[in-house]
């Protein structure tokens, strides 16, 4: 129906042109006529100018011999006079001849008449005594023939003065009709040039219009259609959600689905950005290939995409046909010979019920899409008994960046405990955001959507900056803690990172080694030369580097080989089955001895139960990390649990009742 009305509307634009055109030409054409049939009779008028002179000139003044017409003329003159002139009269080319002196007296004529003369008061007489001819085209006798009709101007010879007028009438029908056949072949010829002219302006109208229908056309796909995929963008999305809605305030059911893939950053920061591309594109044909015809598929931005399901079934049609939409949406593909799974997050809301307006719509299914995402379900139905969740995305990078401004975020710590000696030998910083409305929110509920733009590299700074500025604070207080800091993939991405960390080190006074830097596994696998590089720069400038979560990522023995590492911390799926998994603990022995023949420092970490800190002691384990001594709080709370009267031998029943004392109700990390 659109084309149908796109070449319609082109049909009507070549029309408009073309009737423009042809008025255009029209004009032109008259014009041009209208100047054809003037030059023909300026050409008549110069003819009649031209025939009169010679006969003023072969025949009136020869006639003369000099003659004073004031005075008449003699008899001798009238004959010269009668018979030069008898033949034009004759012959017809002239119609009337009268000889005027310069007073108005016709002193002769060709029939021998002294009435009908042009008079002196005549402006026409007056011009022509003085020198000058006039030529115009008059009608004469009764039959009121045309004629041109000169006033010449009768020279004598011997004086050179003006001393008469020659009025000569000319029949005009032979010059007429010459100059009829003269300005008709010229209008002929004008004509077939503007009918040239009018057919090529029809041509390059009818090629211009085609031109920016075909441009409109491509302008139009291109503004509503993802130029990755060729599938409709968001704004043909929400116009099609639109009529879609005017369908269902007439009864029509249907669904709105939104969709976002889970991990796509992982692909792009570890294949590169074209693998991630064309996993899009493979992700858009599924989509298409796995839903019916009338349902619409839209790429509406990075890794998310729309589906507009129209034909009504029941709830139950719907969630079966997207299950297995899903299904067949994570059927393993290969990219750049690496075998992936593409999973999906499906948010649906039904209309009419579940919204009566586009966004309320779309942002419904917004929040039923980011339930997923936390949930085990990788398709849930929006509710509207469930609040919005308040957390998707756009809402929460933007609540981010607000944050920063305000430094709405705060630090807690969790202490790193020496399992030989009891003694807290550093502490871990932990961003907590104290959100205005919602109160403290944990990392898991705002780190994902950093992590996801350019916001964790700003925040990256801050909780630097803060740990430092807390440190500086606590080592005036006479505590001797070493503080560490989670970087980010993003952060060893970053040629710059390791220079600005430099700088602030400087700008802070503190020294490089009393800050341990610690990166997930996860983190160095995306990019492992360009990790290797920064990781190594940072490590160069004094700064320990530990690896993170230990064990669950792709941290391959060549890399700890190679890399400077000072520790890695076991991962706390490990620790949770100590001491009664015999798997678990022979991978946490094999760890800790991998560790220290390398020459790293082992940490354990998730530790919440005396027998397992007691059996990694006896494992030889260096530190733990756990709610057996504390949970994450603010360093002066930590200080009055581990001060400097705290005790420094390993009594962790003691340690585990005052931490719980002040821990209390703190929320888990």
């Amino acid at each position: 129906m659109t084309r149908l009305r796109r070449r319609r509307k082109g049909s009507r634009l070549f029309a408009l042109y073309a009737v423009a055109s042809l008025v255009l030409v029209t004009i032109l054409g008259a014009v041009l006529v209208r100047g054809a049939q003037n030059v023909g009779r300026s050409r008549g008028l110069d003819q009649g100018r031209a025939q009169a002179a010679i006969i003023e000139q072969m025949a009136i003044a020869p006639a003369l011999s000099g003659a004073d017409l004031s005075a008449g003329i003699t008899s001798a003159q009238r004959d010269r006079l009668q018979k030069a002139t008898d033949l034009a009269i004759f012959s017809g080319s002239v119609s009337q001849l009268h000889l005027l002196s310069l007073n108005g007296v016709v002193v002769f004529s060709d029939d021998g008449s002294v009435l009908g003369a042009v008079p002196v008061a005549d402006p026409a007489f007056r011009s022509a005594a003085a020198g000058q001819v006039d030529v115009r085209i008059v009608e004469i006798g009764p039959q009121s023939s045309v004629a041109i009709r000169v006033l010449e101007p009768v020279i004598a010879t011997s004086i050179g003065e003006v001393v008469g007028v020659l009025e000569v009438y000319l029949p005009y029908g032979a010059i007429a009709e010459k100059v009829q056949v003269e300005t008709s072949r010229t209008i002929t010829r004008l004509a077939l040039g503007l009918v040239g002219l009018y057919a090529v302006l029809a041509l390059i109208s009818w090629g211009t219009t085609r031109s920016l229908r075909r441009f409109a056309a491509d302008h139009l796909h291109q503004a509503l259609h993802d130029p990755l995929t060729g599938m409709p963008n968001r704004e043909l999305f929400r116009q099609s959600l639109d009529d879609a809605l005017g369908g269902g305030r007439r009864g029509e059911r249907g669904a709105v689905v939104l969709i976002d893939l889970d991990h796509f950053k992982e692909v792009n920061d570890t294949l590169g950005h074209h693998a991630g591309d064309e996993l899009l594109r493979i992700v858009g044909r599924r989509l298409m290939e796995s839903l019916r015809t009338d349902d619409v598929v839209a790429r509406l931005g990075g890794d998310e995409f729309g589906l507009i399901l129209p034909r009504g079934g029941s709830h139950e049609e719907t969630i079966d046909l997207l299950t297995r939409v899903q299904h067949e949406l994570g059927q393993e593909i290969m990219l750049d010979h690496v075998a992936l799974s593409v999973e999906a997050s499906f948010g649906v809301c039904f209309y009419p019920e579940g919204a009566e307006t586009v966004e309320g719509l779309l942002q419904h299914a917004d929040a039923a899409m980011y339930r997923g995402k936390h949930g085990t379900s990788g398709v849930v139905v929006y509710d509207p008994g469930t609040p919005l969740n308040p957390t998707h995305a756009l809402v929460m990078q933007g609540e981010l960046r607000g944050a920063l401004e305000r430094e709405e975020f705060v630090l807690y710590y969790q202490p790193k405990i020496e399992l030989a000696t009891g003694r807290v030998s550093g502490v871990e910083a932990l961003v907590r955001w104290q959100h205005p409305q919602r109160g403290l929110l944990p990392p898991s509920d705002f780190l994902p959507v950093a992590e996801r733009s350019e916001l964790i590299e700003p925040l990256t700074e801050w909780v630097l900056r803060r740990a430092l500025a807390d440190y500086r604070t606590w080592t005036a207080a006479g505590l001797d803690w070493t503080v560490a800091v989670n970087i980010s993939a993003r952060s060893l991405g970053s040629l710059t990172f390791a220079d600005r960390v430099h700088q602030i080190l400087q700008e802070t006074g503190v020294r490089p080694s009393r800050v341990h830097f610690e990166v997930t596994e996860t983190a160095l696998a995306f990019d492992t030369k360009l990790a290797g590089d920064v990781f190594g720069t940072l490590a160069k400038q004094g700064i320990p580097m530990s690896i993170d979560d230990f064990g669950i990522g792709y941290t391959s023995l060549s890399q700890l080989r190679t890399l400077k590492v000072s520790e890695v911390k076991i991962d706390q799926t490990f620790i949770a089955g100590l001491p009664d998994n015999e798997k678990d603990r022979a991978i946490v022995r094999s760890v800790i001895d991998l560790g220290h023949n390398l020459g790293f420092l082992v940490t354990a970490e998730g530790v919440e139960f005396q027998d397992t800190a007691d059996w990694l002691l006896d494992a030889g384990c260096d530190h733990a990390q756990g709610y057996l001594w504390l949970r994450p709080l603010p360093w002066t709370d930590v200080a009055r649990v581990f001060g400097p009267k705290a005790p420094t031998t390993p009594q962790f029943a003691t340690l585990t009742a005052s931490a719980e004392a002040w821990a209390g109700s703190e929320r888990e990390a």
